[in-house]
């Protein structure tokens, strides 16, 4: 928005900084043709959606009141509250300020600014909205769609979040979770646990083990923040799917259990124990491996979809198993008819709906081979990785993957035991992987000037654009991800990018 920021007032007061939270500039004919990074956060518009649309598609009533109106066709600055209309049709209130600025050519723009009212409740909702994802990565994977209703302004805001965490491997966790309370309490106790979801989901731990990492984390900051905000309770669901086995592997800490959908239409309940909730202690999670048909899909959501006051959460549950059966349609429209079916009216408790629909890596995406523990293997591997390039036409990528096949397999062999498994995959980035059966971890050293070895792992580092280590029971895997090019695609017409 820096290319606004030098325009004079050209009437009224309050120029609006374009460091501000959410901010918009809007044409004289009223028309959006700047959107800032926190307008998106806000409101879930990425700039490209919504440059050269009407600016009424972000006003609930598609109306300002009378008083914006006559100030601003009189050209005044004008301040006061509104409610918006965020990307999935919910609306938002917020503290509008609008005034006039010119151009170059003298022509009237609109410089907007919108901010949630910080009151108790809407500084907990801003809070809580700050810390969920509005825009969902781009996987391979996955494919995903989200809803996230607030309970009723005298019920307060709670903890529930969503979150979907790019794994290594191709792989991808879907995270759903609900902090036990209201209010901004419970809502900053959600953004510390789902950072620490994140931070573990980055060590690459398997899900029941994550859970009883973040189990403990909670009992310890509840010893902490005792005399504080007193007792930290919470239900978590994780689960991790990987695009090449079509494996899900799920655990749960008190949570309700996810809803599958199989290609043919039918939808169950996973078959899952629960757990206990987070922050009891002294009771080991246990994870369950589902394989998924091509195509599946996983409807992950909190409590307050499927429970009322007075109601049976079982009966809930099988609601919405009813009202995802045969959920052929975009995964837009099967949230929004899970969240119909269920919630005609405003909701008692937060609600929080995460749905993704699974897709497999095949052969065509993915080459494995067995490497002899022999030196004289290493030049082989490379010859077949180099191979393996050319026919996904990555010939480019040859020489970078060739050096990090040659460190990561001599290592294997020299410090690790067989079975020696080199793995490419080529889902949008280039991942190379080499398993083998010990459960020691590499680590990076500085080597010193004189010294034959030891620069491998920093070779890596430098070479990848990220890499790591993960385990699984019989040993680990060793990875390096490199970014393929893909063509530039220009944006649409009458899209004005924001600096």
């Amino acid at each position: 928005m820096s290319r606004y920021a030098t325009l004079s007032p050209a009437g009224g007061d309050g120029f609006l900084p374009a460091t501000e939270m959410a901010v918009a500039a809007i044409d004289a004919d009223g028309t959006v043709v700047g959107f800032s990074p926190g307008a998106q956060m806000l409101l879930g518009y990425t700039p490209r959606e919504i440059a050269g649309r009407p600016a009424s598609v972000l006003l609930a009533d598609e109306r300002l009141p009378d008083p914006a109106r006559r100030h601003l066709g009189q050209r005044k600055a004008w301040m006061g509250r509104v409610v918006l209309r965020d990307h999935g049709g919910r609306g938002i209130e917020a503290d509008v300020r609008a005034c006039p600025v010119l151009d170059g050519a003298g022509h009237v723009q609109w410089f907007v600014q919108a901010a949630v009212p910080q009151e108790s409740d809407g500084a907990a909702l801003a809070l809580q909205r700050s810390l969920l994802q509005h825009r969902m990565p781009a996987l391979q994977a996955v494919e995903t769609a989200t809803r996230y209703l607030p309970a009723e302004p005298h019920a307060g805001v709670g903890g529930d979040w969503f979150d979907v965490i790019p794994l290594s491997g191709a792989r991808v966790a879907l995270v759903v979770g609900d902090v036990v309370g209201h209010g901004i309490h419970a809502s900053a106790a959600m953004g510390r646990l789902r950072t620490a979801v994140r931070t573990l989901a980055d060590v690459d731990l398997p899900p029941d083990e994550l859970l009883t990492e973040l189990d403990d984390l909670i009992l310890e900051e509840a010893r902490e923040r005792a005399d504080e905000d007193g007792e930290i309770g919470a239900t978590c669901l994780y689960a991790v799917y990987d695009p090449v086995s079509r494996q899900c592997t799920v655990a749960t800490a008190g949570h309700p259990a996810p809803v599958l959908v199989t290609p043919d239409g039918n939808a169950d309940l996973l078959p899952l124990d629960p757990g206990p909730p987070l922050g009891v202690g002294g009771v080991p999670f246990e994870a369950a491996d589902f394989a998924l048909p091509e195509g599946s899909l996983l409807a992950l959501y909190t409590d307050g979809l499927v429970e009322t006051p007075g109601g049976d959460i079982d009966a809930g549950c099988e609601a919405l198993c009813h009202a995802l059966s045969g959920a052929g349609a975009s995964l837009k429209e099967v949230a929004d008819k899970a969240i119909k079916a269920l919630l005609p009216g405003q909701p008692h408790d937060d609600v929080a709906l995460l749905v993704a629909r699974t897709h497999a890596l095949d052969a065509a995406h993915v080459a494995s081979w067995r490497v002899p523990a022999d030196p004289a293997a290493v030049a082989e591997a490379r010859r077949e990785a180099a191979a393996q390039l050319k026919k996904w036409g990555l010939a480019d990528a040859v020489p970078t993957t060739e050096l990090i096949v040659s460190e990561l397999v001599t290592n294997a062999i020299r410090h690790a035991e067989p079975p020696i498994v080199l793995r490419l995959i080529h889902d949008g980035s280039l991942i190379c992987e080499v398993s083998d059966a010990s459960s020691t971890s590499p680590h990076s050293r500085r080597a010193h000037v004189l010294d034959e070895g030891g620069r491998g792992l920093l070779l890596i580092g430098i070479l990848a654009e990220r890499w790591g280590t993960r385990h699984n029971g019989t040993g680990k895997t060793i990875w390096a991800e490199q970014p393929t090019p893909s063509p530039w695609t220009p944006p649409s017409a009458g899209a004005i990018p924001t600096a």
